[in-house]
C-alpha cells in the first residue's frame, strides 16, 4: 500500500510518497518536481498540468482553483474571488448556491464545471502521477494540505473532490503544520530539558501569507498560533509590475494591456519573471514582441522603485505575524528561530521587513511546496496501519472560533460564545448539557467575523427543516430528536465533535432521565471539554436512564450523495475520452514517425533492396499520408490512423524483411557451418558407420547451403531471397536433432 501526500498551490501541485527509505518529492512525465495547477480543455481532449499550461491562448487554462473556492462571486462586496475575476484569463459566472462555475467546450458540447470539480481534476492528476511513479502501485490513502483560514465548506469541498478523484483522505493538514513536520521530525536539536523550541514559519505564497509558530520538544510538535492575510501573496507584488508596466506602455505605445486577456497574460508572465530577476539585481528589463496591435515593448525597473510601489504591501506583510506572536502566548525574544518560505520569498524586501519586526534574519533554506507535499506524506505515514513511525505527536489549532446557537440565543461557556475557540488543539470533542423536552435544532457558526478572511459569511451552512429536507437559509442547522422528556428534570446531552479535517459534526446525543434531580431547576447549559456523555456516574443507575436520540444533520457547502455520484460519473466519462485521446495522440505519433522514419531508410538502408518503381510507390505514398496529417487527417480517430499505418506497412514490410535477412543470413551461415564442423569432429568418436551417417548428413547441409547461397548471389537485393535465414537456421536445428536422436540409436543400443 502507497502512502502520498499531496500539496495542491493556487499556481502548483507537488505529490511526495512515503517509502521505506524516507520520503521522496515524485516527479511528473517532465521529470520535474512542480506541476502547474491548471486544466484546460480543447474541443476534444482535457489537459492537466504542464500540458494545460502551455495550451494555446485560445483555450485559456482554468487556473488559481484555490482562488475560485474562496467566495461567492457577487454576494458580497469584500469577496476575494469578486477581487480576483478581472486577473482571471477565463469567463467566471456565478452559481445557484452563491459560488462559481466556469464554462468550458468539449467534444461538442459546454459543461459547466464548479470549482470543486476542477479540484477532483487536479487531484486525480496527482493521483496518477504517484501511481506512476510507484510503478503501478494503486494509491488511495493521502493527506491533502489546505491553508489555515479555510472554512468548513472549502473544507468538504476538498473531501468531496478527493473522493471523485478516488482518494480517501486520512486528513486535511494546514500548510504550516505539514512544513513544520516536515522541517522538525528528523531535527534532534528541538527541544531540551529548559522546555520547547519555539519557530516562527511564514509562508508568502503565490496567493496568500500564512504565518504559524510552533513549539518542538523530543516527543512531538504543537501549533500554538495561526497568522493569515488571504489576500496577500506574490501574485499582489506582480500585479505592481502589471499596472506600472501597463500604465507605462498604455503612455508611451498607445496600447490598453489591461482589455486583451492575451496580452495580459504575456504581461503577468514577464512581470513575473522580473520579480525573479530583482531578487538578485538592481534592475530588471521587461522586453516581449509583439505584445498587442503587432508592437514590440520594452521596460526597465529598478529595485528601489519597485520597493516604493509595494511599500503599502511590505506593511501588510507584518500584520500576520503580529497575531500570531499575540495568540501564541510567547514574546519575541522567545522564538529560536524564523523560517520563510513561498514564492514570494524571494522579494529581498520581505526578508528585510520581516526581520525588522522578529529581530532577526529569517532562513530561507525550505522549499515551500516540497516541504508541504513531504510533511503531508509524513502524516499520511503516521496514520497508515502500512507503516511504522516513531511517535511523534502532532498537534494543529483552528483558527477561526466556531460557536453553536439555538433559537433562544448562543450556546455560551463561561468566557465567551464560542464552544472551539481560535488556536484550540484539534481533534477535540466537547458535551453539551441542554435542559430541553422536545425537538430543538442546532446551528454552528464562526464566533467572530474578524477571524475570517474578508468577505467571508459567518455562517458554516445555510439550511432549512423541512419533512427531513434542507433547503439554502442562512446556517448550518441539526436537528435533534423527535423526542419527548419524561420528566421535568431531563437534559439532552449532545456530543460535538471538531475531528482531524477541521470538520464540526454532532456526533451524538442522548436523554438522560434524571429522577434524582430538581424537577424545579432553572433552564441552563454546561459545556464539557472532556467529551464524556455518560452523566454523573455517582449517581444510582436506577435514578437516571439513557435515550439515544436520532440526529438530522444538514451541512452547506457538501455534496449530497447523488451530486457525489453524477460528479464521479462524469469524471469517469473525462477519464476515459482523456485516455481515448491519449491512444489516438500515440497513433498519430506513430504514423508520423513511420513516415519520417521509412523516408529516411528509403534514401539509405532500403536502397538496394527496392526496385525503382517500389521507391516511387512508397515515396508518393509516404508524400501523401504526411500531407494528410497535417490538412484532414490532423484531428481523426485511432482507428483511422491505424488504416493508414498498416497500409504503408503492407507497401515497406517486403523491403523491410529483404533488408532484415540479408542483415542476419550471413550470421545464420556461420551458425550453420560452424554446427557441421563441430558434428563432423564429434563424429570422429564414433563407430564407422555412425561416422559415415552423420558425415553424409553433414555433407547434404552443406552443398544445400552452398547451392543456395550461390543462387542467392546471382540475384539483384531488390528480389526475394531464394534462401532466407530461417531457413538456414532451420536446417542447423534438423541437423542437432539428426545427431541427437539418430535413427541407428536402436542399432548401437543392441
Amino acid at each position: 500500500m502507497s502512502v502520498v501526500g499531496f500539496d495542491v498551490g493556487n499556481d502548483t501541485l507537488v505529490a511526495a510518497a512515503a517509502r521505506q527509505r524516507g520520503i521522496d518529492v515524485l516527479l511528473n512525465a517532465e521529470s520535474k518536481r512542480e506541476s502547474p495547477a491548471a486544466v484546460a480543455f480543447s474541443h476534444n481532449a482535457r489537459l492537466i498540468g504542464s500540458h494545460a499550461a502551455s495550451a494555446s491562448a485560445s483555450h485559456a487554462p482554468f487556473s488559481s482553483v484555490k482562488r475560485l473556492l474562496l467566495g461567492a462571486t457577487g454576494r458580497d462586496p469584500a469577496s476575494s474571488l469578486l477581487r480576483d475575476l478581472p486577473r482571471f484569463p477565463f469567463p467566471v459566472s456565478p452559481a445557484a448556491d452563491g459560488g462559481a462555475v466556469v464554462h468550458a467546450d468539449h467534444i461538442g458540447r459546454r459543461i459547466a464545471l464548479s470549482p470543486t470539480h476542477l479540484l477532483s481534476m487536479l487531484l486525480a492528476y496527482l493521483k496518477q502521477l504517484a501511481e506512476a511513479d510507484l510503478g503501478g502501485a494503486p494509491v488511495a490513502d493521502c493527506v491533502i494540505s489546505v491553508p489555515c483560514y479555510f472554512t468548513q465548506a472549502q473544507r468538504r469541498a476538498y473531501l468531496d473532490a478527493a473522493a471523485v478523484a478516488g482518494l480517501r483522505p486520512l486528513r486535511l493538514m494546514h500548510d504550516l503544520a505539514a512544513t513544520a513536520l516536515g522541517y522538525g521530525l528528523y531535527r534532534s536539536d528541538l527541544g531540551s530539558a529548559g522546555g520547547p523550541t519555539h519557530v516562527a514559519f511564514v509562508d508568502v505564497g503565490q496567493c496568500d501569507t500564512q504565518v504559524a509558530v510552533v513549539a518542538f520538544d523530543a516527543s512531538g510538535m504543537k501549533v500554538l498560533s495561526h497568522g493569515f492575510d488571504a489576500d496577500l501573496g506574490g501574485r499582489d507584488f506582480d500585479e505592481v509590475l502589471f499596472e506600472h508596466f501597463a500604465e507605462e506602455f498604455r503612455d508611451r505605445y498607445k496600447i490598453d494591456v489591461v482589455g486583451n486577456v492575451k496580452a495580459s497574460m504575456r504581461l503577468r508572465a514577464a512581470c513575473e519573471k522580473a520579480k525573479k530577476v530583482l531578487s538578485a539585481n538592481a534592475e530588471a528589463v521587461v522586453n516581449i514582441e509583439c505584445l498587442m496591435e503587432e508592437k514590440d515593448v520594452r521596460g526597465v525597473i529598478r529595485r528601489d522603485e519597485f520597493e516604493k510601489l509595494c511599500a503599502g504591501l511590505l506593511e501588510r506583510v507584518v500584520e500576520p505575524c503580529k497575531r500570531a506572536v499575540a495568540d501564541s502566548g510567547i514574546g519575541l525574544e522567545r522564538l529560536h528561530s524564523v523560517e520563510l518560505v513561498g514564492s514570494g520569498s524571494r522579494v529581498p524586501s520581505i526578508a528585510k521587513v520581516l526581520a525588522g519586526f522578529f529581530r532577526r534574519e529569517p532562513s530561507r533554506t525550505l522549499n515551500a511546496s516540497e516541504c508541504v507535499a513531504r510533511g503531508c506524506a509524513l502524516q499520511c505515514a503516521m496514520l497508515s496501519p502500512a507503516f511504522r513511525v516513531r511517535e511523534y505527536e502532532v498537534q494543529d489549532a483552528i483558527s477561526a472560533s466556531i460557536g453553536f446557537s439555538m433559537r433562544e440565543g448562543p450556546i455560551s461557556t463561561l468566557s465567551s460564545n464560542a464552544l472551539f475557540r481560535r488556536g484550540l488543539p484539534f481533534p477535540s470533542v466537547k458535551t453539551i448539557a441542554l435542559q430541553k423536552n422536545s425537538s430543538f435544532n442546532l446551528d454552528a457558526y464562526y464566533v467572530y467575523e474578524n477571524e475570517l478572511p474578508p468577505g467571508t459569511s459567518a455562517n458554516i451552512g445555510s439550511f432549512q427543516e423541512h419533512s427531513h429536507a434542507c433547503a439554502f437559509s442562512g446556517k448550518g442547522r441539526t436537528q435533534i430528536g423527535p423526542f419527548q422528556a419524561h420528566t421535568e428534570a431531563s437534559k439532552v446531552k449532545v456530543k460535538v465533535r471538531l475531528n482531524l479535517h477541521g470538520l464540526i459534526s454532532v456526533e451524538s446525543a442522548a436523554l438522560i432521565d434524571d429522577y434524582q434531580r430538581n424537577a424545579n431547576s432553572a433552564d441552563h447549559t454546561e459545556v464539557d471539554s472532556s467529551g464524556d456523555d455518560m452523566g454523573d456516574k455517582s449517581r444510582s443507575e436506577r435514578s437516571m436512564q439513557r435515550q439515544d436520540l436520532p440526529i438530522v444533520e444538514c451541512i452547506y457547502g457538501a455534496m449530497s450523495k447523488q451530486e457525489l455520484l453524477e460528479a464521479q460519473e462524469q469524471e469517469q466519462q473525462l477519464a476515459y475520452q482523456d485516455k481515448l485521446m491519449e491512444q489516438t495522440k500515440d497513433r498519430k505519433n506513430a504514423l508520423e514517425s513511420y513516415v519520417y522514419d521509412t523516408r529516411n531508410k528509403l534514401s539509405e538502408r532500403y536502397r538496394s533492396f527496392a526496385t525503382d518503381s517500389e521507391r516511387e510507390e512508397i515515396s508518393v505514398n509516404l508524400q501523401q499520408t504526411e500531407d494528410w496529417l497535417y490538412e484532414e487527417g490532423d484531428d481523426e480517430t485511432e482507428a483511422v490512423y491505424c488504416s493508414k499505418l498498416e497500409e504503408l506497412k503492407k507497401l515497406v514490410d517486403p523491403i523491410e524483411n529483404r533488408c532484415k535477412d540479408d542483415e542476419v543470413r550471413a550470421e545464420a551461415t556461420r551458425e550453420l557451418l560452424k554446427c557441421i564442423v563441430d558434428h563432423r569432429m564429434a563424429a570422429k568418436s564414433l563407430s564407422t558407420s555412425e561416422r559415415e551417417s552423420v558425415d553424409n548428413e553433414c555433407n547434404k547441409a552443406e552443398q544445400w547451403l552452398r547451392e543456395g547461397l550461390q543462387l542467392q548471389e546471382s540475384l539483384p537485393k531488390n528480389v526475394d531471397p531464394v534462401i532466407c535465414s530461417y531457413e538456414i537456421k532451420r536446417r542447423g536445428e534438423e541437423l542437432d536433432m539428426y545427431v541427437s536422436f539418430p535413427p541407428y540409436a536402436h542399432l548401437t543400443a543392441v
